[in-house]
């Protein structure tokens, strides 16, 4: 069957079906890929999949949505690369929680070189869970890195040697936390490790047969010999508030942070335990001062090369448009 694809405002049906494949390719915990998206005339929809949460790493649902903001994130820029203006408007419908934010591609806009440069990145970005070299990032990145965070409502705190280290101890212990748990370690092993017929989850070639930890972390400095922080760089992304919206918002700016990290050939990776376990994540936020709420933690360097995590075909991800946008 032929996918049939609306066009939307000023993009025709083969540009929609561009930009939503450039939104399949934002990252999301284990590779749930818990987005869905619908087109109508006046906007595209995106939606939050409920069938794809991890009640067990994510029981209240933080980490899909910043994977949602990051798939959010990626449509904005490619829609803006088409020289079509993404009006974005959050949680359109009171009571849909699910329905996360509506995307309204109906004026022209001059391309901002800057988000033409990260729509390039867009395909080319993509998790490295491998050890990274210590090859050290340029000092000049950080600046950049933490730009790309600001501009979408989030921040990117520079954490001194002690926060470091500290930060070091929260990711042992909530990586002994987790896999302590037994339901913790069922739900890990459903998504990663899978064969290459799959189009969702961690495949064993991607680093899916890693222990369920992101020890390799600790691994990259000698067992602990070297400052964390040394190389690779260690950064946190972090939002004032915790609702909703600012986890959707923090989902951007990761991904800002990511394609501003990929444009500059640098590798990332997610280190998840510390803001995964609940009191891990409360003493994380004492030690950025506690003024921040933590939203992840991302690791950045030069790693091996490695193939990209499958992805769901687009017709697997489309739904029927709601009355907002037809």
């Amino acid at each position: 069957m032929t996918l049939q694809v609306a066009p939307s405002g000023l993009l025709s049906a083969e540009q929609v079906a561009s930009v939503l494949l450039s939104a399949t390719l934002a990252p999301s915990t284990h590779n749930t890929q818990p987005w869905l998206f619908s087109s109508g005339p006046t906007g595209i929809e995106v939606h939050a999949d409920p069938d794809r949460t991890l009640p067990v790493a994510d029981p209240d649902r933080r980490e899909l949505l910043l994977s949602c903001g990051a798939a959010l994130f990626n449509l904005r820029t490619a829609i803006h690369a088409t020289g079509v203006h993404p009006a974005t408007s959050y949680f359109p419908r009171r009571g849909n929680p699910d329905l996360l934010a509506l995307v309204r591609p109906r004026a022209a806009a001059a391309t901002d070189r800057k988000l033409a440069s990260l729509a390039d990145a867009i395909p080319l970005r993509h998790t490295n869970r491998t050890p990274f070299t210590a090859k050290p990032v340029p000092s000049g990145a950080l600046g950049a890195l933490r730009h790309a965070a600001e501009v979408e409502h989030a921040w990117l705190p520079r954490l001194d040697a002690d926060q470091l280290a500290g930060l070091k101890e929260l990711i042992r212990e909530s990586h002994r936390l987790q896999i302590e748990d037994p339901a913790f370690r069922s739900e890990w092993q459903r998504w990663t490790g899978r064969g290459r017929n799959r189009r969702d989850g961690v495949p064993f070639a991607a680093g899916g047969a890693v222990t369920a930890d992101d020890t390799w972390v600790l691994r990259d400095y000698g067992g602990g010999s070297r400052a964390l922080g040394a190389a690779p760089l260690v950064v946190v992304v972090g939002t004032f508030a915790d609702l909703a919206i600012d986890r959707l918002r923090a989902g951007q700016a990761m991904q800002r942070v990511l394609l501003t990290a990929t444009a500059r050939g640098i590798d990332a990776s997610f280190i998840s335990q510390p803001v995964e376990v609940p009191a891990i994540r409360a003493r994380l936020r004492d030690l950025l001062g506690g003024g921040l709420w933590p939203q992840i933690v991302l690791r950045l360097g030069y790693g091996a090369p490695v193939p990209r995590t499958p992805r769901r075909a687009l017709e697997d991800v489309l739904v029927t448009p709601s009355p907002l946008s037809v």
